[in-house]
């Protein structure tokens, strides 16, 4: 659990009864509630010995190291979660999605798996949703042939990357290949860990350490934590579901409900082991997304198949408290011009979306006026004050249509006819129309309301 402010004030000089305000705060407790909830760092109390402030930095450390993958615009971070359930706050950091590939295969469906974490991206909501990482593993037998399809990954792509071998010597070897990108290096065991941890030292990067139950992970991470080497990814050896959605939640209790450290770091799962059929692969890449891996790989995927899994990931991974929204704009649908209707709608990202494949089913090119209602939708956020005739009027004086339009016409949404006056006197010069109340309705309507339009003008 979370270390209280009750707690660290029991640390800070003279039992927090000092006060002496160097560190910015009235007070020694409201520097230690600050401190508990992140909103400071101990660095400010210049009164602390080097031994409290040890151990108050592992005691106030996020209960899952936060472990970063990659580099740059790629980089993946994973871990720094603070619950069990989505609905106690929110989950953090999205889970990594793995395409991996074998240095067994033929070049060309490297080739083409290589491309494919590049060219398999979707928008939605404003954002981009992808895969994450190139898991490359070593199969083939030779030492050399693992550091060849690194060489390849790593100038064919900036996705993260994630090396896969038994054979040490040849997981080195493809280490420094691209060893710049920062890539994760896979496994660390009980028989391999003495090779690995000098090398560590050296030149750190994000291992993935292996064994065979939650169990033996514990004196693997306890010897790589001692030194001071932690930047982990723990598999607990699971290679079915059943098992794997186990352990998942087995680490992430004990991380999180007993601040157990040595469990305390992000996890990896892996589908493309525990099912060949790609959609059984899905499925539990799917489970493992809700019950709680930090990265899943994969054998394979398409466009159908990841979309699904990636949109699952956005839905999960979007705090509960926090409506899903897109950004306040002028969308143009197809290719409008200045005789084009200019519809007004909220940004509720579901609305958003309904209302924009309507006006797209309508094949009738238009504006879409998405006006901030902080995620609320049309008739909450008129209620709520956020879309009255005075908010919309304002959005649209301030977006420049104006100078694109000539009809100057704006059709609401019917649930809101009621605004239809305040707007007219709030937007001179303008008219508007009551549209649909609903949007299915839209594409019956749009078209003889776009030929009225283009006669006017």
């Amino acid at each position: 659990m979370p270390l209280k402010g009750t707690d660290v004030v029991k640390k800070l000089p003279e039992s927090g009864k000092k006060n002496c305000k160097e560190c910015g705060f009235p007070t020694c407790f409201a520097f230690a509630m600050k401190l508990s909830s992140g909103g400071a760092s101990l660095d400010r109390c210049p009164h602390l010995s080097p031994e409290v402030k040890a151990e108050l930095l592992d005691a106030l450390a996020p209960a899952i190291k936060l472990v970063t993958i990659g580099t740059g615009d790629s980089a993946l971070q994973i871990g720094n979660e603070e619950v069990i359930y989505r609905h106690e706050k929110t989950f953090l950091h999205p889970p990594g999605v793995a395409l991996l590939i074998s240095d067994a295969e033929p070049e060309s469906v490297a080739a083409e798996k290589i491309k494919k974490i590049d060219d398999l991206k979707f928008e939605r909501i404003g954002l981009t949703l992808r895969a994450n990482l190139l898991a490359l593993r070593h199969e083939s037998g030779g030492q050399s042939a693992l550091a060849a399809l690194a060489k390849k990954a790593h100038d064919g792509t900036k996705a993260a990357l994630i090396l896969i071998s038994e054979d040490t010597d040849a997981l080195f070897a493809a280490w420094d290949v691209c060893a710049d990108r920062r890539p994760l290096l896979y496994p660390v065991t009980k028989d391999n860990i003495d090779r690995f941890i000098p090398k560590l030292k050296e030149r750190p990067t994000p291992v993935g350490v292996r064994a065979g139950s939650t169990e033996e992970l514990v004196p693997l991470t306890a010897r790589l934590r001692q030194e001071k080497l932690d930047d982990l990814v723990l598999d607990p050896g699971s290679r079915n579901l059943t098992d794997g959605i186990r352990d998942q939640t087995l680490i992430r209790r004990a991380a999180i409900k007993q601040n157990f450290r040595y469990l305390g770091y992000p996890t990896i799962a892996f589908p493309c082991l525990m099912a060949k059929d790609p959609l059984e692969q899905m499925l539990a890449a799917s489970a493992f997304i809700v019950k709680f891996a930090s990265i899943v790989v994969l054998s394979d995927f398409d466009r159908h198949t990841l979309l699904p899994l990636l949109a699952q990931r956005l839905n999960i991974y979007t705090d509960p408290r926090m409506p899903l929204s897109v950004k306040e704009q002028v969308y143009e649908l197809g290719e409008p011009n200045p005789e084009s209707p200019v519809l007004i709608t909220a940004n509720w990202a579901l609305t958003y979306f309904i209302v924009s494949s309507e006006v797209e089913g309508s094949k009738v090119p238009a504006y879409l006026c998405v006006k901030d209602t902080e995620g609320l939708g049309v008739l909450t956020g008129w209620a709520a004050g956020k879309f009255t005739g005075d908010a919309v009027a304002g959005f649209i004086k301030k977006s420049g249509l104006e100078q694109k339009v000539k009809t100057r016409t704006l059709l609401i949404p019917g649930i809101v006819a009621r605004i239809r006056g305040d707007l007219e006197e709030a937007l001179p010069g303008w008219k508007i129309v009551v549209g649909p109340r609903e949007a299915s309705e839209i594409p019956g309507f749009l078209p003889g309301f776009a030929a009225k339009l283009k006669q006017q003008a």
